[in-house]
């Protein structure tokens, strides 16, 4: 999930860059056909089966993730990067809602462990209201808003990437099934309205944006597949870290006291997760 959380914050900076020249729908496509031809290829070589038992579960979390990407990435065309990316790793606080329902296996497993991981969640979301509270103006809230309903999305995404991993479907399948459904929704949505105007010296912006995207699905598929969900989402965190520092550095934003306290608590609820998930497993 490290791993992950590092290229999502990449993938956001290209996002943001790439917010100059084409809409939220463009960069939906660009970064989704990137990933399915790389996969396709991947499946094509190896003569992997792409026949799933569960396509219409996979079809859901392809819809849901399709969905929470295009608000995703219309936050961080209209905010701070790491505004943009903090509120939708609002999705641990979603998913702590929803796993006793969605999850009630996992969830009896590790009801002791969850206390712990609910208060270092508590500890996290103390963080995102720190870091955000810069930018919290009347013109900024719809943006805003949309940015937590991205989170309320992803949450429910990750909860079906646990599901199919629990029923035996790999990483790749996962991640085909998704880069293909965002392929066609952005594709139809893009061809429904202006289509930007696409120049050799933009390539390198929209492939580092479809192989970041690409690495970092793979990662958090396998994170979640894997893992224990809530220390996972734990770990997603990370993202907002990396991208706090990637504004510093390309866009030179400044960071507030009241930022870095965020950023601090962020951190300290990702120790607390990791200590009790060892304590307590």
């Amino acid at each position: 999930m490290l791993i992950a959380g590092f290229g999502f914050a990449t993938m956001g900076a290209f996002v943001k860059q790439g917010a100059q020249f084409f809409s939220p729908a463009e960069l939906v496509f660009y970064r989704s056909i990137v990933g399915l031809i790389s996969i396709s290829i991947v499946v094509w070589v190896q003569k992997k089966s792409l026949k799933t038992p569960v396509l219409g579960k996979q079809l859901a979390r392809a819809i849901i993730g399709f969905v929470a990407l295009i608000l995703f990435f219309y936050a961080i065309s209209q905010l701070p990067l790491a505004t943009a990316i903090t509120l939708n790793y609002t999705s641990p606080m979603f998913l702590a809602l929803l796993i006793p329902w969605c999850l009630k296996q996992e969830h009896m497993r590790q009801r002791k462990q969850q206390r712990y991981l609910i208060l270092y969640m508590l500890i996290g979301f103390v963080g995102v209201i720190l870091l955000i509270q810069p930018v919290w103006t009347i013109a900024s809230w719809p943006a805003l808003c949309i940015g937590v309903l991205s989170g309320l999305g992803a949450a429910f995404a990750y909860i079906h990437v646990k599901q199919l991993g629990n029923l035996g479907e790999p990483d790749w399948r996962t991640v085909f099934y998704f880069t293909a459904v965002c392929s066609l929704g952005s594709g139809l949505w893009m061809l429904q309205g202006h289509c930007s105007p696409l120049t050799w010296t933009q390539l390198p912006l929209l492939l580092g944006l479809g192989v970041s995207a690409t690495l970092s699905q793979l990662a958090m598929t396998r994170a979640y597949r894997t893992g224990h969900t809530l220390t996972v989402a734990t770990l997603a965190y990370s993202t907002v870290i990396f991208a706090t520092l990637i504004g510093v550095v390309i866009w030179h934003e400044h960071l507030s006291t009241i930022e870095l306290a965020g950023m601090l608590f962020i951190m300290i609820s990702g120790v607390i997760s990791t200590r009790a998930t060892a304590t307590h497993s």
